[in-house]
């Protein structure tokens, strides 16, 4: 029988307090995240960015208890669909890959390789596409791919995104109807979608699928529940987590949670759509900030959906995504991460000097970067500067 490893790829985060900073530079280093002029910069900067946001990182980690969940809450979600994956036949066996903290992508690798799996299915746990998620996993992929000849000879099934599978769709919208159920009046309930955000030029510049793809998941989370609850309720979408000076995709969550106060909505209930397991940006962001904010803006009952993480039906679906990679034909790394023909790749492949479209983008951007964080030390107090000695 073939033996088949399904790679989850996730994006990992610190397990303890001491881990913040490691995990933040490991961030910053990716030139997905930023990319530079010149690459002998990237990783300064990320020394930089991680050294003046530990502090503030680490006091919403301890926060939540010290640490992220996600590593746990992932390697049960393996552990499970791997049980489901068996029960159907298949000789699965799940590997957990991280794309910015441990375990990382290449101790998942070396652990397939060591095991002698014949074929490997990749399953990125970001249901929507984007070059700053499931696109960094999958050239991180690649770059190990290329370097390992083992590796490279295994079959490679890749799974570019499953926004709109019915087992995830359906899954979310029990999930909502519950909380739902639970409101004073829950016809009146606002049923309020909060993915994470992407700078727009990501959009706008490279064609990343990913708005539109959480635009189409939620109408159809909505058309679903409305099927469960056989009524409609009123909705909205935002997007949170926004870092640094560049324009996001709008609108911020703050701003409609504004909004909703001055339309006096009593009742919210939080969908934290691009979400699938519970970790800071759902056990912080979403349940301490937001609901602060929103109780701030007048809402009475903040209610907030808990993310997938071993919900059953969540686990049938991820392994009917699994059973049919295996029966369709193979799907590479280049295909999965491939964007619109005639749109630039957005971060450049290449960096381009002289007077171009390119040059002014990113120069506006580190300049902007670099002379808002010089402002932040001069107004703190403490920084890389005045470590170095130079404030």
């Amino acid at each position: 029988m073939t033996r088949v490893g399904i790679l989850l790829m996730n994006l990992g985060g610190p397990e303890r307090i001491q881990d913040v900073g490691p995990f933040l530079y490991n961030l910053f280093s990716d030139p997905e995240i930023i990319r530079l002029p010149i690459s002998s910069l990237q990783k300064p900067l990320a020394w930089w960015i991680s050294t003046l946001r530990s502090k503030r990182s680490e006091k919403a980690y301890r926060s939540i208890g010290g640490g992220s969940p996600l590593r746990r809450i992932t390697e049960q979600q393996a552990r499970e669909l791997q049980s489901v994956l068996r029960q159907r036949g298949i000789d699965a066996t799940t590997y957990v890959a991280m794309r910015y903290w441990h375990p990382f992508t290449e101790s998942a690798v070396a652990h397939i390789k060591a095991d002698g799996i014949n074929q490997v299915v990749v399953l990125p746990l970001y249901p929507h596409f984007s070059i700053s998620t499931s696109g960094s996993s999958f050239r991180e992929l690649s770059r190990l791919r290329e370097s390992d000849e083992a590796f490279k000879k295994l079959p490679l099934r890749c799974i570019r995104s499953w926004y709109d599978h019915p087992g995830y769709i359906q899954s979310m919208a029990e999930l909502i109807a519950a909380q739902i159920s639970l409101c004073e009046i829950p016809a009146d309930a606002h049923v309020f979608f909060s993915a994470h955000g992407v700078p727009k030029v990501y959009v706008e510049e490279a064609g990343d699928p990913y708005q539109n793809e959480i635009e189409v998941c939620s109408g159809l989370i909505m058309n679903e529940l409305q099927k469960i609850l056989g009524y409609s309720n009123p909705s909205s979408l935002s997007y949170q987590s926004r870092v640094g000076p560049e324009e996001w995709l709008q609108p911020y969550t703050e701003d409609i949670l504004e909004k909703l106060g001055k339309e006096r909505t009593r009742e919210l209930v939080v969908v934290p759509i691009s979400f699938v397991s519970e970790h800071i940006e759902t056990l912080q962001e979403i349940d301490i900030e937001y609901r602060q904010l929103a109780k701030d803006f007048g809402v009475v009952n903040f209610k907030r959906v808990p993310a997938l993480d071993t919900y059953p039906l969540f686990i049938e679906g991820l392994a009917d995504l699994v059973a049919d990679s295996l029966e369709g034909p193979e799907i590479s790394l280049d295909d999965v991460a491939s964007l619109p023909r005639g749109v630039k790749l957005y971060p450049q492949e290449k960096w381009q000097w002289g007077w171009n479209n390119s040059s002014e983008v990113w120069n506006g951007r580190v300049a902007m970067i670099l002379f808002i964080e010089f402002l932040l030390e001069i107004v703190g107090g403490n920084g890389p500067l005045h470590m170095i000695g130079l404030l």
